[in-house]
């Protein structure tokens, strides 16, 4: 298992087990801090039976004892009169000595009557209360616990997928390399044959046809060591855009439609060499993508496929390849880089997303489909 596939899985038990530990050492302070309320009330009511059984005594010791309790407990209280004014106050979250009339005491009223009902005492006035801190505590406590085993079930889930979608690629990738291996033979094979052709039919047409089924066993060739290559780092060698780009054009244009319908590619190249970073294959399998779907987009109707090269300022090559077909539909042009999606009958949806995928992840570049008024034109933009 891969050090990626590994990670999710080792952030989900350390976070269980972080988890875990926390709730053990806070759910253990609680029963501390209850345990602690217990005997202060125990002893509180030991104070106020021994003050009410006592003759003589008119219990002012044993009520300042309770109101010392309160105060320990961290009770927040605000006693108010019949027309609101604040008479008595006990731990408010003000600074020590806060005078009776401070108008936060009154903000602080409303806060307090959001937490729980006032009561009404005779005699006394209102009673505003808040929580003591353990209260304070155990509400936020089922959130954050709600939440992070939210997180941890995101994580896992994410986990599970990127575990299956690495299976899935690492099955794809040594289907790729085997049928690489199965087209070596018939390649051999068919070399040889071009080349007896060759030598024994000297017919114009012959030797055209030849030549052309040169460039069909040069292009298998390319297309085998692609298959090859999936799944396996993207080469870092010095590469000419240029002449990609060349080679990408002539090999279309000598089979697209001539006679009815007819497809033009056109190219327009810089006059001197054009090198970026990266892997020539990949490069040249994102662009006859890019051509590919051109071209599909002006079956039955005609029309014209323009590559463009031109360096840019601050190093690098930005390729575009454009049509004048019917162009992309304004709903769909955040869905077409998506692997699957497809718009033809017969179509698989992986073009533009292996496209995509070979310029930003194996290349760092970058993909947009421009705005035009007519058909689409995709740019690439590559770093040196």
């Amino acid at each position: 298992m891969g050090a990626r596939r590994v990670a999710p899985v080792l952030f989900l038990a350390i976070g269980v087990v972080a988890l875990l530990v926390w709730w053990l050492v806070y759910t253990q302070r609680v029963v501390t801090d209850l345990r602690r309320e217990a005997a202060r009330s125990s002893q509180m009511y030991a104070r106020v039976y021994q003050a009410l059984s006592q003759e003589g005594d008119d219990g002012t010791a044993a009520l300042l004892d309770l109101s010392r309790y309160i105060r320990q407990a961290g009770v927040p209280i605000i006693v108010t009169n019949d027309k609101g004014a604040p008479t008595a106050v006990a731990n408010l979250p003000f600074e020590s000595g806060v005078a009776i009339e401070d108008p936060r005491i009154r903000e602080y009223v409303r806060v307090l009557d959001r937490a729980n009902v006032p009561i009404s005492q005779p005699g006394v006035g209102n009673v505003h209360y808040g929580d003591t801190p353990l209260v304070e505590g155990l509400r936020v406590v089922p959130i954050i616990t709600v939440v992070t085993l939210g997180l941890f079930l995101l994580a896992g889930t994410y986990a599970i997928v990127t575990r299956g979608r690495a299976e899935r690629e690492r099955v794809f990738a040594g289907m790729a390399r085997e049928a690489a291996h199965q087209l070596g033979t018939p390649l051999t094979a068919l070399a040889g044959w071009v080349e007896l052709l060759a030598e024994r039919d000297a017919d114009t047409t012959a030797q055209t046809a030849v030549g052309h089924m040169r460039g069909d066993l040069d292009r298998l060739e390319r297309v085998a060591h692609r298959f090859e290559r999936i799944g396996r780092p993207a080469q870092r060698d010095s590469v000419d855009v240029r002449e990609i780009v060349f080679r990408v054009a002539a090999y279309f244009r000598a089979r697209v439609p001539t006679m009815s319908h007819q497809v033009r590619i056109t190219d327009t190249l810089p006059d001197d060499p054009l090198s970026v970073e990266g892997d020539a294959v990949l490069l040249e399998w994102a662009l006859e993508s890019l051509v590919r779907n051109a071209i599909d987009a002006l079956a039955g109707r005609g029309g014209t496929v323009e590559l463009t090269v031109e360096p840019l300022p601050e190093g690098g090559a930005r390729v575009v390849v454009a049509d004048d077909g019917p162009g992309v539909p304004r709903e769909l042009r955040n869905e077409i880089f998506k692997a699957g999606f497809t718009t033809k009958p017969r179509g698989w949806g992986i073009g533009l997303a292996l496209t995509r995928r070979i310029v930003m992840d194996n290349h760092g570049g970058r993909i947009t489909l421009l705005q035009t008024d007519r058909g689409a034109a995709f740019e690439i933009m590559l770093e040196r």
